[in-house]
C-alpha cells in the first residue's frame, strides 16, 4: 500500500510539472504527452479508466476516483488528459484494459505524444 501511495505522489508530481511546463493543446485535441514518461502515465490512466468503465462505475464517480488517484486537481492539462482517456474508455467496446493501454502508449511513443488516434479525436 505504501508503494502505491508513493507511486501516486510521483505520478501527480510529474503530471503537475508537465502541466506547468507545457501548454494545452487546442480544444479539439487531447493534450500531447511531452515525454515517454507522460506516455506511460497516460497508459496507466487508461488501465484504471477502462477498469472503472467495465465495472459500470457511474461516470461522475469515475471522474472523482481518477482525479483522486492521479491528483490532477491543480493541473488543467492533467484534468483534460484524464477526461479524454475516461471518455475513450467509457465508449470503448473492444479491447481489454491492457490492450487499450498498450495501444495508447504505442501510439503516443510513435507519434511524438499525439494520442488523438486512440482517444478518438481528430485535428
Amino acid at each position: 500500500m505504501r508503494q502505491t501511495a508513493q507511486r501516486t505522489r510521483i505520478i501527480a508530481a510529474i503530471v503537475a510539472a508537465a502541466a506547468a511546463l507545457g501548454t494545452a493543446a487546442g480544444a479539439s485535441a487531447a493534450p500531447r504527452a511531452e515525454s515517454a514518461l507522460e506516455c506511460g502515465i497516460a497508459a496507466d490512466m487508461a488501465i484504471v479508466a477502462h477498469s472503472l468503465a467495465k465495472e459500470h462505475i457511474q461516470r461522475q464517480k469515475a471522474d472523482t476516483i481518477m482525479a483522486r488517484i492521479y491528483d490532477v486537481a491543480q493541473s488543467d492539462r492533467g484534468q483534460e488528459l484524464m477526461k479524454e482517456i475516461l471518455d475513450a474508455a467509457y465508449v470503448a467496446k473492444g479491447p481489454s484494459g491492457q490492450q487499450f493501454a498498450q495501444e495508447l502508449f504505442s501510439t503516443c511513443m510513435k507519434s511524438g505524444g499525439d494520442m488523438d488516434p486512440v482517444l478518438g479525436k481528430k485535428l
